[in-house]
């Protein structure tokens, strides 16, 4: 549980005062990476031993499994049922994003619970947005959501959710100022102080150019790939049929086009799973599944800088995740358009079923 000993060393800087940003902890040196008011969240995290720590991270993490398969379930339409939300948290566990998450200590299930249970409220319900805006404050990539609502229109929810970031950003501003100046003028930034974006291990649209290309630093190379994947990736999730569609366009496209997703980031295949089962495409999410149990990227000689030099035909295997999603994106772009758009939740009264890391830690 790397990230997990991250979280509390985060907590300890918040309690004593410490350089927030100029840590390492653990034998591979990781640093804090998250905005100041995640800091602030993890203070818990310091008043339990270490061992009871990662205990309730596992079982914490466990639980919101369950969660995200539920609302899953409600995301897909069907009827949420403890039998079914059981079965399918077994099975997830073996999904290699959901097994990493918990193999790390990371927040990755949490995160996506906040911003799935917000986005499939009712239309209308207060405070809509709220959680959103927390989760962006927490980690910066789930902000695409915001751009998603004000693309199709819900602007009073967009507002919401910006607000509630921008209160985050105050709060951390008013308990950690020095930490808040460092981070949001310079560290927000610092890409590579995340990690190494060419491994294997960063399961995005640059670390898939950088792969290929052997370049460590593609430049232009993914900037423009990545922007005009960003345009697609909204522009297909303001006018999906359906709101299901339009969250999982706009969550793939947020992996896709933020410089490190790492593969525990996908924890979206659970609702991606759900969706496609749910409207009876069963060989395509037999081969979703597949992709995220195989861990072909593990698979490959990936220690020093072999990740560069990868022959052609490992490539595919070193990139199963944003392939996975640009072929889904493409499919979406070339199918036949849609007949109406209904950004909507489900009726109301109904109950809807709308060594670490491969023996090798983030960069």
């Amino acid at each position: 549980m790397a990230d997990a000993l991250v979280y509390r060393a985060e907590g300890e800087a918040v309690l004593h005062g410490g350089d927030l940003y100029g840590f390492t902890v653990t034998e591979w040196r990781l640093p804090a990476t998250y905005p100041p008011f995640a800091a602030v969240l993890f203070v818990p995290t310091t008043w339990i031993p270490v061992p009871a720590m990662k205990a309730t991270f596992l079982a914490g993490n466990a639980l919101l499994l369950a969660g995200l398969v539920a609302l899953s379930v409600r995301l897909a339409g069907r009827t949420v049922r403890l039998p079914v939300v059981c079965t399918a948290t077994a099975l997830a566990l073996w999904l290699e994003p959901v097994f990493q998450t918990v193999l790390f200590g990371q927040i990755n299930l949490a995160l996506a619970c906040l911003v799935l249970w917000d986005l499939t409220r009712p239309p209308g319900a207060r405070g809509r947005g709220l959680a959103l805006g927390v989760a962006a404050g927490i980690k910066l990539t789930p902000a695409i959501f915001v751009g998603y609502l004000l693309l199709t229109g819900r602007r009073r929810e967009a507002a919401t959710a910006t607000a509630a970031f921008a209160g985050t950003v105050a709060l951390g501003t008013v308990l950690l100022p020095a930490a808040s100046v460092d981070f949001w003028t310079g560290r927000i930034f610092e890409t590579g102080r995340v990690g190494k974006g060419w491994i294997v291990d960063n399961q995005s649209l640059l670390g898939l150019i950088a792969r290929a290309t052997g370049d460590p630093a593609p430049g232009p190379a993914w900037a423009l790939p990545a922007a005009a994947v960003a345009v697609a990736g909204l522009w297909a999730a303001a006018r999906a049929p359906r709101e299901r569609h339009g969250i999982l366009l706009a969550a793939g496209t947020a992996l896709l086009v933020s410089p490190v997703s790492w593969s525990h980031h996908w924890v979206w295949c659970v609702p991606l799973t759900a969706v496609l089962l749910a409207e009876g495409r069963t060989r395509l999410a037999a081969l979703t599944v597949a992709v995220f149990t195989a861990r072909t990227m593990w698979l490959l000689p990936h220690e020093g800088d072999l990740d560069l030099r990868l022959p052609w035909w490992q490539q595919p295997l070193a990139a199963p995740y944003p392939l996975l999603g640009l072929a889904l994106l493409v499919l979406v772009l070339t199918g036949p358009a849609p007949r109406t758009v209904l950004n909507v939740a489900p009726r109301p009264g109904a109950v809807p079923l709308s060594s670490p890391r491969g023996a090798r830690p983030r960069r």
